[in-house]
């Protein structure tokens, strides 16, 4: 079955983001254990034996097009090393929101993340003809915050007591978005971002 958007691969000069498929559970449980990522209560990460259902939960949700995932892969060494997805599609409205994203913890505060960033939202801009790119976090995981504000997303607002965690809390969700007419000025941010000396 055809759901919008099609499957497609992006790369740049540090990553190349994939359709998410059971060829990557081996490097992924390796990644989710990595800096044991699935022990922080403000976010999800799959243990790593876990992985392999996580894959396919997600691929699930790919059959009734309300996610599209992805692996996102370190061209230096040719792994898995965190996924990502397209998901809460709204075909209709031409929206998308990138989330259920994480990294093992050696790749983190690399530039993997702002490329993988960027290639996502100019593929949804300017191919797919998004009118939003949505991102949601926990309102506590500040690490996650901060990086999608250096992003140059903006704060929508919090919704409150949104969702129920793992360890049975309530999420109060921070939702983010960049808009269309905003994306010109993300993008290159985003590429100067990459391409200036790292401190």
């Amino acid at each position: 079955m055809s759901h919008w958007p099609d499957d497609f691969t992006v790369t740049g000069q540090h990553v190349v983001v994939e359709p998410l498929t059971m060829a990557h559970e081996v490097d992924l449980a390796e990644a989710a254990a990595d800096g044991e990522l699935y022990k922080l209560w403000y976010t999800w990460v799959p243990k790593p034996e876990d992985i392999g259902k996580e894959i396919e939960r997600r691929l699930g949700l790919r059959d009734i097009g309300s996610m599209l995932p992805f692996a996102i892969i370190e061209k230096a060494t040719g792994k898995a090393v965190g996924m990502t997805t397209f998901m809460n599609i709204d075909a209709a409205n031409k929206r998308v929101e990138i989330g259920s994203t994480w990294y093992r913890k050696s790749v983190q505060r690399s530039p993997i993340n702002t490329e993988c960033k960027l290639l996502l939202l100019q593929h949804a801009f300017e191919e797919l003809g998004c009118i939003a790119v949505e991102f949601r976090t926990h309102f506590l995981n500040i690490q996650s915050r901060t990086a999608i504000e250096r992003l140059g997303a903006k704060l929508d607002g919090i919704l409150r007591s949104h969702m129920r965690m793992p360890d049975g809390s309530l999420r109060d969700t921070a939702c983010y978005s960049i808009i269309a007419s905003e994306w010109p000025a993300v993008r290159t941010h985003l590429q100067w971002k990459l391409e200036k000396p790292r401190d």
